[in-house]
């Protein structure tokens, strides 16, 4: 059985074959691989807590201010939409970082940065618009490309796809 490439082969390699194996360690041989899914992880837990800890948690309940800027946005019922957006942030976050449900999670939290970079922080300096920008884009990202091989949503496949029910192995 071949074990593989190993990182140091016995066979000494051509100038060619080196420039080759280094090339594809700086631009990836797969567009998936353990390292790529790996760093992932670390976006996805540190993006969700963050976002559902620094921002999503202090929102419960929406203060009366919070609710107030979400009515001066014209959006109807303003008490429910502030909820909304905590829930999107809070509860969004979470998902986030376990990396269960990521896609529909990462949607609604782009949804929401959105709101907030393009309205509420509408007219305002860069700045003030960076963070819900940044937020938003890596919510794109998981949102387009899933959570990856490190996280529940993974799990869940492996488990269904040797599931009984599903008639698979």
């Amino acid at each position: 059985m071949n074990p593989g490439p190993t990182l140091f082969p016995s066979a000494p390699m051509t100038v060619l074959s080196r420039s080759a194996s280094a090339l594809h360690v700086l631009i990836g041989a797969t567009p998936r691989e353990a390292s790529a899914d790996a760093a992932l992880l670390v976006l996805r837990v540190v993006t969700g807590l963050s976002l559902a800890l620094g921002h999503g948690l202090g929102k419960v309940p929406p203060s009366p201010g919070f609710v107030e800027t979400v009515g001066a946005l014209g959006f109807p019922a303003p008490e429910l939409f502030a909820w909304g957006a905590t829930a999107a942030e809070l509860g969004g976050g979470l998902l986030l970082a376990l990396g269960l449900l990521t896609r529909p999670a990462a949607t609604l939290v782009a949804g929401t940065m959105a709101v907030v970079t393009l309205a509420a922080n509408a007219g305002k300096a860069f700045g003030d618009l960076e963070l819900g920008l940044l937020y938003g884009v890596i919510a794109l990202v998981f949102a387009v490309l899933g959570a990856g091989r490190y996280s529940l949503d993974a799990a869940l496949r492996r488990r269904i796809a040797t599931s009984p029910v599903t008639g698979q192995p």
